[in-house]
């Protein structure tokens, strides 16, 4: 059993944030290695199942697209038999929704590693889904960065990785439904039945993080109801999760902007969750 030794895969799409990623766990005390061929993934793992030094005692490897298509359909059949062998290995995988990842490559005027004569940008960027897509299925985490600049990924990678061994991570995310539905999420809850401060002139320019907002939503019944009800829902059912051995688990309250109900719900339930001792985090998206 090599305890104690962590192994911590990093994929996605290209322009996804991988390397920002990487250079975050850097940051945390991993000791990381881009571009590894899925075919030395096995003797990354041998090292670290004996007695490695102890800078390798966190360990990130980063896995794209170019390593051969076989070798990456087999990849979650590898992590499984590592895991097997007794040593701790997750696998995170990055995506964002293609516009965002054209826009990415437009700014940089980087080159997508998969475009070539016959192949554009965005015949590339589907092609790269489609190759990755078995890692994206098997992986431990997903995190969408169609919203999330450079700060927040790495804020993200920070706390959902970061968090202490065995222990599911949490992350509480608003949002608006006018600006799409948030991908990769476990639970979501709609909270557009409840009265939308937007109509309150006065109360238009705040927030849910801001006082007045909180002071109307927290004088009404049936926002207390439902965030007593979610709270309990939660409370019952994330330790199931634990107990299957879930390491991250995203919930996402919703309201017609993003901008009041959802973020109020969503700060007290992060507070809620924080007391009792479990790793949590939150993130209003369209407060970014």
């Amino acid at each position: 059993m090599a305890e104690g030794i962590k192994l911590q895969i990093v994929s996605g799409l290209s322009g996804s944030g991988k390397t920002i990623a990487l250079h975050t766990l850097e940051d945390m005390g991993y000791y990381c290695i881009d571009n590894l061929p899925v075919s030395l993934l096995d003797s990354v793992a041998d090292h670290l199942m004996g007695e490695p030094e102890e800078i390798f005692c966190k360990t990130a490897v980063g896995i794209d697209a170019r390593s051969q298509p076989n070798q990456i359909s087999n990849l979650p059949n590898m992590v499984e038999s590592i895991r097997k062998r007794g040593l701790s290995c997750n696998m995170l995988f990055l995506d964002a929704q293609a516009d965002t990842l054209i826009k990415r490559f437009s700014e940089t005027r980087r080159k997508h590693p998969l475009t070539n004569d016959q192949r554009s940008l965005a015949e590339a960027i589907l092609h790269e889904r489609e190759l990755l897509e078995p890692l994206n299925k098997a992986a431990d985490l997903q995190l969408d960065t169609t919203h999330t600049n450079l700060h927040e990924l790495r804020d993200l990678v920070r706390h959902r990785i970061g968090g202490e061994s065995g222990q599911v991570s949490i992350l509480f995310v608003s949002f608006g439904f006018k600006h799409g539905l948030p991908r990769d999420v476990d639970f979501v809850f709609d909270a557009r039945c409840l009265p939308n401060p937007y109509w309150q002139v006065d109360l238009r320019p705040y927030n849910g993080l801001e006082k007045p907002i909180i002071e109307f939503l927290s004088s009404l019944d049936e926002v207390t109801r439902m965030q007593s009800d979610l709270i309990n829902f939660l409370a019952n059912w994330i330790p199931a999760f634990e107990t299957d051995g879930r390491s991250y688990l995203t919930i996402a309250v919703g309201c017609t902007g993003g901008q009041h109900r959802s973020v109020f719900l969503v700060d007290r339930l992060a507070k809620h969750f924080a007391k009792t001792g479990l790793h949590v985090m939150s993130r209003h998206r369209e407060l970014s």
